[in-house]
């Protein structure tokens, strides 16, 4: 019998592992979760050793963050080598596969300065190590950055976003990396429940609900990929893809967050995936579902300590295939 996760790389839905809880399984357990599950990519917050090690000869594909905390060093070549090198080639037995240089930075943040400059030095260095074949590097954008987004096809950057993200979307095009995107329909649909359906968020309506031209949308999380495709075409970044570093939906904390509704989020996602969006059809998306854990010193918004596909003890929050 070959071990159920042998080539489930191959699959385009990983999950996040988050750490911010004081009473999550050990990082050899979760791994083991990982694989046991038939879950074969995995995002990490930062380098921690004791997954990484872990992680070796697991064939999990990993997308390693650099924290938001370490970019303006990074913006360093020779520091940037010396973390490439602790943190990527003294484990050759782990697939790297992205590198996120910064979480949801905003153009206003002061480290905003700094995000290029590390992702092109962390960059050189996996040149220098013959890898850039393997791993790509990128950033993760949340959907604020976004000044419109409805309909899919007026999608753009924010007038405060737009140079910003110039430059990294002509990092990213020049090395052929993607774009890597929170996407999180929960939060749209919390913030206009008048106006979004729960069916549209949930990816459940029937039949078309937005019509944009030649494309018919029956889902919120197209909708706004298609939006973030259309806003990257404007800014030169036809060619740039997108992966999607995060999604989910919590099962507590808010009148939307139960348990039913985030077990038809993450299934009816991890169904939908394959497919494409209208405006990128047949091309699989690479989705990263948010999250691991419940992590209990997440907030401030209680739903936060609810996202997770696990419990802290390995049980199942949901019965899901994740493939």
């Amino acid at each position: 019998m070959q071990p159920v996760w042998i080539g489930l790389g191959a699959q385009p839905i990983g999950v996040c592992y988050g750490q911010i809880g004081d009473n999550l399984p050990p990082e050899q357990e979760v791994i083991n979760l990982f694989r046991t599950s038939g879950i074969g990519k995995m995002r990490i917050y930062g380098p921690n050793p004791a997954i990484l090690e872990a992680l070796r000869g697991s064939n999990i594909e990993l997308i390693l963050d650099v924290t938001n905390d370490k970019l303006q060093a990074l913006s360093d070549a020779a520091t940037a080598n010396d973390w490439v090198r602790q943190n990527v080639l003294n484990y050759p037995d782990v697939i790297y596969r992205y590198i996120a240089v910064g979480n949801e930075i905003k153009p206003n943040d002061g480290r905003a300065q700094y995000v290029v400059p590390a992702m092109q030095n962390i960059h050189n260095a996996i040149v220098s190590a013959n890898l850039q074949d393997q791993i790509k590097v990128s950033t993760s954008i949340d959907m604020s950055l976004l000044g419109n987004a409805y309909p899919p096809s007026e999608g753009s950057f924010s007038d405060s976003a737009s140079s910003y993200m110039a430059s990294v979307i002509s990092f990213l095009a020049n090395n052929g990396a993607p774009l890597l995107a929170n996407v999180y329909p929960y939060f749209s649909y919390i913030d206009k429940p008048q106006s979004i359906s729960l069916d549209y968020a949930l990816l459940r309506s029937p039949g078309v609900v937005v019509q944009d031209g030649e494309y018919g949308y029956q889902n919120l999380f197209d909708a706004i990929l298609d939006a973030l495709y259309s806003a990257l075409e404007k800014s030169g970044g036809s060619n740039v893809k997108v992966v999607v570093s995060e999604s989910g939906w919590p099962s507590e904390g808010h009148a939307a967050a139960t348990i039913d509704n985030a077990a038809t989020y993450y299934q009816n996602l991890i169904n939908h995936v394959n497919s494409g969006t209208p405006k990128r059809p047949g091309q699989a998306i690479q989705t990263y579902l948010f999250a691991m854990f419940d992590e209990n010193k997440k907030g401030p918004e209680e739903t936060e300590r609810h996202f997770g596909l696990f419990h802290p003890d390995k049980q199942p929050k949901y019965q899901i295939r994740f493939n």
